[in-house]
């Protein structure tokens, strides 16, 4: 039995005649009786009296009608539950990036006012985590993740500030290069805390044929911009969407003087999953978001 021969019976059960039916269907009339004769060897019952003049349906015709009509119902409430699916997104990130999931969320409901999105926040290993097990089908993160399956997306890159105390000696000078800050110890979180800007600012300054110092690590309830004024003759790095909100009272921000702490801002998406046009409108809006440089 095919859902195709119910919806042509409960057609002309509904029409009681086997030409509007099949106008009803887009299909000829031929193409009806066959099925519905199909259908009734199935059933080893006739579904239909039929005479030249009309057509009416058999004691167990009837009974089938229900029956018939509640498959199509069920199949019409499984092609709307993949219509939603379809219509619905999940973008990941953590909270620096929640003016960036706004703008972009209300920039993809005016092309598709049907969309839902919610933004869902997370830490960095949830993030990945979350588009690997379809939880979430778009992470919004710092750096890059190399990861069979994924793809990755850069939207924009973010330049690191560097903070001072006011009374560090670079403090009051033009904006430092590498070389110079090398001299200084870096206040940072343990490197397993803040994985990110450690492999950030070592790879920069190796680059620069430069080894980098460390002063004490930051505990993970403290803030590096406020522990500088406990070792102010340390230096440290915020991201360019923090600096904004960091108390600035005691310290100087800078960047660096040729512009060589820096890291990407990506979009990462399951690769085996054929994106919707939402997740693809979306990714766009991700990008037109990139901050302007902020001034220090």
């Amino acid at each position: 039995m095919e859902l195709r021969q119910l919806k042509y019976f409960l057609a002309v059960g509904e029409e009681l005649s086997f030409s509007r039916a099949a106008e009803r269907c887009y299909v000829s009339q031929s193409a009806i009786s066959l099925q519905i004769g199909k259908l009734e060897r199935e059933m080893g019952e006739s579904l239909f009296e039929r005479s030249s003049r009309s057509v009416r349906l058999t004691v167990v015709g009837t009974q089938l009608m229900s029956i018939a009509r509640h498959m199509v119902e069920l199949e019409q409430s499984a092609l709307a539950l993949t219509a939603r699916r379809r219509n619905q997104l999940r973008l990941t990130g953590n909270m620096t990036f929640a003016a960036n999931a706004i703008a972009a969320i209300v920039q993809v409901r005016e092309r598709h006012p049907e969309a839902e999105i919610d933004f869902v926040l997370k830490r960095f290993a949830e993030q990945i985590e979350a588009v690997t097990s379809g939880d979430c089908q778009v992470a919004l993160i710092r750096g890059n993740v190399e990861r069979s399956g994924l793809e990755v997306t850069e939207l924009w890159k973010e330049n690191l500030v560097v903070v001072l105390a006011d009374s560090h000696p670079l403090a009051s000078g033009p904006d430092p290069r590498l070389e110079q800050l090398a001299q200084y110890p870096l206040l940072l979180p343990k490197r397993s805390e803040q994985i990110l800007l450690h492999r950030v600012i070592e790879g920069a300054m190796k680059r620069s044929g430069r080894r980098l110092a460390f002063g004490p690590p930051v505990a993970m309830d403290h803030t590096a911009s406020a522990e500088l004024l406990n070792h102010p003759e340390c230096w440290s790095i915020i991201y360019a969407s923090t600096a904004e909100s960091t108390p600035k009272t005691g310290l100087v921000f800078r960047t660096e003087a040729q512009r060589r702490l820096k890291l990407p801002v990506s979009a990462v998406v399951d690769s085996s999953i054929p994106p919707t046009d939402i997740q693809r409108d979306l990714i766009a809006a991700l990008a037109d978001t990139a901050p302007s440089p902020v001034p220090l």
